[in-house]
């Protein structure tokens, strides 16, 4: 079983990948908005991707980003990416069954105390 770090961390590096691919020239400042997270954080974070080869940064003259580059998935990130997407499909799946029990769950007790309300 994976440890809560690590889901994070996975989590992460999929919403990065999935925000830069629908958005290769936002900036880092932006990215980490949209994320809540640092900008220091998500440096981290890009950093990790790079080396991984899930991303690169190409040089690109229309960019918004002042220093003029894109982040752009490579093609073992875009296959990472597919494989992130369907565990994080599962894991929210998984969390939202759970999440769905605990309601039933509570529903329940709530019935039974407004039928025996001398308990």
């Amino acid at each position: 079983m994976a440890s809560r770090q690590s889901k994070l961390q996975e989590d992460t590096y999929y919403r990065v990948m999935r925000l830069l691919q629908d958005n290769p020239d936002i900036t880092q400042r932006e990215l980490a908005t949209q994320l809540g997270i640092s900008v220091g954080g998500l440096n981290y974070c890009l950093k990790a991707l790079m080396e991984k080869g899930w991303v690169k940064m190409q040089n690109f003259a229309r960019s918004k980003n002042k220093f003029g580059y894109i982040y752009v998935l490579t093609p073992s990130g875009i296959a990472e990416k597919a494989a992130l997407t369907k565990h994080f499909l599962q894991r929210k799946q998984e969390e939202y069954d759970a999440l769905s029990q605990e309601i039933e769950a509570l529903r329940a007790e709530m019935k039974a105390q407004a039928q025996n309300p001398a308990d």
